[in-house]
């Protein structure tokens, strides 16, 4: 899947079980690309025989494609970039095509017994879109205050780009005001979101809108089956290089995931860790064990994402003694 074009196989099983690929294409990545590659199938395929799209979860391109195919009533399955990725370490690929992505991911699906894809809420695709524009706005303004900044600091300003800088710094600050409130009232429409919303927000450093964005990029949590996933969908998960005694890379956080979770995620961290003596002290011991104040702050970040999902799944408040029983992860890493 990409921004413009996608790029499909199409493979079989047959009664004993074996796989084969026996057709391939590219198409383009929009309604009249969808409508020609339902037609591409029904030339290649059994009529008597279902037919399973099978996708990765790659950023917003995969979207369009996939509610087009649920309102055809197709069966879709959308899969998690990691688990992808695991299985074509699994094949003897030599050389990584966007042919060879392609027919990896068709072989997982013949493979696997996948859960078939439901359209989200309508509010999660709301909330999603609503976090995502405030984002983009404080970038933006951001960008605004800098040119500010440096025009007012010159030997010679242009009175009219400040007032029209300040213009614009304003306008983003109205806009930003105006997606905090419709933010509040789509959440304020699902009282079960609600609740959610507020047990979330038991746990220190996490806050409102933090708590939201990490369900709207989640969709709920709709992909996710257990924590270690959560942390790969953000990218938050470790990686790291070794090869005998010669190359040992420094560990680090692979961002092969969704970064609006990522970015959320930074500044709870940091409140956290300087308001909740528990978050502190987990940050004091890993800076003492390897010195790196950054990796003890991304460990954070996951601990909090983590909890995030646990109490989304529980139901259940913040457990001041939570950290306590998971001393032992947090110093393994």
């Amino acid at each position: 899947m990409a921004q413009d074009e996608l790029v499909v196989s199409l493979g079989k099983m047959d009664i004993a079980i074996e796989t084969t690929i026996y057709a391939f294409k590219t198409f383009a990545n929009k309604p009249s690309g969808f409508a020609a590659l339902l037609v591409w199938i029904s030339k290649h395929a059994s009529a008597d025989v279902p037919v399973r799209f099978v996708m990765e979860a790659t950023g917003a391109y995969h979207e369009k494609l996939a509610y087009y195919l649920t309102e055809q009533e197709k069966q879709v399955s959308i899969v998690l970039p990691s688990k992808i990725s695991n299985y074509v370490k699994t094949l003897d690929i030599k050389t990584v095509t966007d042919k060879t992505a392609s027919q990896a991911i068709c072989q997982f699906g013949l493979g696997r017994k996948l859960e078939i894809w439901q359209k989200p809420k309508k509010i999660f695709r709301d909330l999603k879109q609503l976090t995502r524009e405030r984002d983009q706005i404080i970038a933006e303004r951001t960008i605004a205050k800098n040119q500010l900044h440096a025009e007012q600091s010159g030997a010679f300003p242009n009175e009219r780009s400040i007032i029209r800088l300040n213009q614009r710094i304003d306008l983003f600050n109205s806009q930003e005001k105006e997606i905090h409130t419709e933010i509040s009232e789509a959440i304020k429409t699902d009282k079960e979101l609600t609740k959610k919303i507020n047990t979330i927000t038991s746990i220190p450093g996490v806050g409102k809108l933090t708590a939201t964005i990490v369900i709207a990029e989640t969709n709920g949590f709709e992909l996710i089956r257990n924590k270690r996933q959560l942390v790969s969908y953000s990218g938050l998960d470790i990686k790291e290089k070794q090869s005998g005694t010669s190359v040992k890379a420094k560990p680090k956080i692979s961002k092969k995931g969704n970064r609006h979770v990522r970015k959320a995620m930074y500044m709870p961290a940091l409140t956290a860790i300087r308001n909740d003596e528990r978050f502190k002290a987990i940050f004091v011991r890993l800076v003492s064990k390897h010195g790196i104040k950054m990796k003890a702050a991304v460990a954070v970040q996951r601990k909090l994402l983590e909890m995030i999902y646990t109490i989304w799944k529980t139901d259940t408040k913040y457990n001041i003694n939570y950290l306590q029983k998971t001393t032992q992860d947090i110093q393994a890493t």
